[in-house]
């Protein structure tokens, strides 16, 4: 999934300061009781860019006075790949969901040990036991987010999947789709069908659905969709929320929603690599994190919702209050969470969407 765009500079390694003020010393010093069984007092974390709390990673130091190494990825691809030709030594890393099952299937990482990471506890229990990664055994939620329509208020008040996917002449022209699998499984939804299908069919009928529909869609676009709406170019387009957050921030007339039927539900995760030289600084590092307080207060600054339910009473009002951050439970609800399927369905997604963009 697409990250936040914004300018990153990386770790504030001089800052001092705890997070929004509202990180205790009490708090803070809890991850510090884990033992370390003489490991050096380092954690090498890989993560995406834009994607941790302005002062997290000097206040995990200065709560244990383990030393982070802060290395930065661009995509699930790039970080499947490295690891998959062995790990060059990161000790906590943050695969999305699809990606932890393929992980797990190609013995990429090490079972979590719950006992070092009793923070867990604050895991809302919609992210407790996974498709993915059934009984948490690889991976502990860090964010999540959803796959919707973002759209001109002025022009278009979108709800259902129709709006994107079977257009009215009204918008004609004026419409932007991912050119990713991720378009061939929001038709799979409209349809009634379950985003991770795996019934030929109903992928073949997905891509006539998107096929009879290509005349009215301005661009098959590469993640840039948000642009595309922020510059008038399109009234509505198929994107992930982060991307139209942001724009959202520079035009007030931008909005995002997640159709009625539902929609995929991403969910960026943490996990220990196997060859991890760390790994009980990584079980404090995860446990860190998943401090209420601490949680809370990295979603609030990067914009993303949190899935442990403790953090909420930590995040503003506005920001819980947003259905571009925070859908309506029921929509949650009907929402699915991408699962790998194997190779050989995969590929049936990849030449439906060939089929699509060559139509």
């Amino acid at each position: 999934m697409a990250r936040r765009s914004a300018p990153f500079a990386g770790p504030a390694v001089d800052r001092r300061r705890f997070v929004a003020g509202g990180l205790s010393v009490a708090v803070a010093l809890g991850a510090a009781r884990w033992p370390r069984a003489g490991e050096a007092m380092r954690v090498n974390v890989y993560n995406w860019d834009t994607y941790i709390g302005e002062t997290t990673l000097d206040d995990f130091t200065r709560a244990t006075g383990i030393s982070v190494r802060y290395d930065l990825y661009a995509s699930n691809d790039e970080l499947f790949a490295k690891l998959r030709a062995g790990n060059p030594g990161y000790d906590v890393i943050f695969p999305s969901n699809d990606y932890v099952e393929r992980m797990i299937a190609a013995d990429m990482l090490l079972p979590l040990d719950q006992d070092k990471i009793p923070n867990r506890v604050h895991i809302d229990p919609v992210f407790q036991d996974p498709a993915f990664d059934p009984g948490r055994r690889f991976s502990l939620p860090y964010m999540w987010g959803t796959m919707g329509i973002g759209y001109r208020k002025s022009v278009a008040s979108p709800s259902s999947w129709k709006a994107v996917l079977d257009p009215d002449e009204a918008h004609c022209g004026r419409v932007s789709l991912l050119n990713d699998t991720t378009v061939i499984q929001a038709a799979l939804k409209y349809l009634g069908y379950s985003i991770n299908s795996t019934d030929p069919k109903e992928i073949d009928e997905a891509a006539e659905l998107l096929i009879r529909s290509k005349r009215c869609i301005k661009s098959f676009a590469p993640d840039t969709g948000q642009d595309l709406l922020l510059a008038g170019e399109v009234d509505l387009a198929l994107e992930w929320n982060g991307d139209i957050l942001q724009v959202m921030e520079e035009d007030d007339d931008l909005s995002y929603v997640v159709p009625e039927e539902g929609s995929i539900r991403w969910e960026d995760t943490m996990c220990i690599p196997k060859g991890a030289p760390h790994p009980d600084n990584a079980h404090a590092f995860i446990n860190f994190i998943l401090t209420p307080e601490v949680h809370a207060a990295i979603a609030t600054y990067i914009k993303y919702a949190c899935p442990n339910r403790s953090a909420l009473a930590f995040i503003p009002k506005e920001d819980l209050e947003n259905p571009a951050i925070y859908p309506p439970r029921e929509v949650l609800e009907k929402s699915e969470v991408s699962v790998y399927k194997g190779e050989e369905v995969e590929s049936l997604y990849e030449r439906a969407l060939t089929r699509v963009l060559a139509a």
